[in-house]
C-alpha cells in the first residue's frame, strides 16, 4: 500500500513581479511563505553596499519608515533575503539570455524577409 504523501510546498516561493533597470528600486516581488502566509509589496533596492530587501511599509508621524511584517531573527532575515535576491538575480539572467534569443533570431528573420522581397 503506497502513502500519498503531500510534498511540502518551498520554505520561500518568490515572484519577482516588474524590474526597472534604473533607479535605486530594482524590483517589485511578493514571497508566499510555506504557502500559508503571502508578503506582497516586497521592493529590491540598490543601496550603497549593494543589493537589499524593503520589507512592506508605512510612514510613521515622526516620519520614519515602519516595517508592516518582518521576519523575527537575524537568521530568517538572513534566509528571506537571500531568497528574494536570488530569484531577482534568476528573473534577470532569464531575461538577459530571452533577449540573446531574440537578438539571434533578429537576423535570420531579417534575410528571410529580403528573400522573399526578392521574388517580388
Amino acid at each position: 500500500m503506497t502513502k500519498n504523501v503531500k510534498e511540502a510546498p518551498p520554505k520561500y516561493d518568490v515572484k519577482i513581479h516588474s524590474i526597472h533597470p534604473e533607479g535605486t528600486m530594482r524590483a517589485n516581488a511578493s514571497v508566499n511563505i510555506y504557502g500559508d502566509f503571502a508578503v506582497r509589496g516586497v521592493k529590491v533596492m540598490e543601496g550603497a553596499k549593494g543589493l537589499f530587501v524593503s520589507m512592506p511599509s508605512y510612514k510613521a508621524g515622526n516620519g520614519e519608515y515602519r516595517d508592516i511584517c518582518f521576519p523575527c531573527t537575524k537568521e530568517a532575515k538572513a534566509e528571506f533575503d537571500s531568497a528574494v535576491i536570488s530569484a531577482y538575480q534568476q528573473t534577470l539572467a532569464q531575461g538577459q539570455s530571452t533577449a540573446k534569443r531574440q537578438e539571434a533570431a533578429a537576423p535570420k528573420q531579417e534575410q528571410s524577409k529580403g528573400q522573399s522581397m526578392a521574388g517580388i
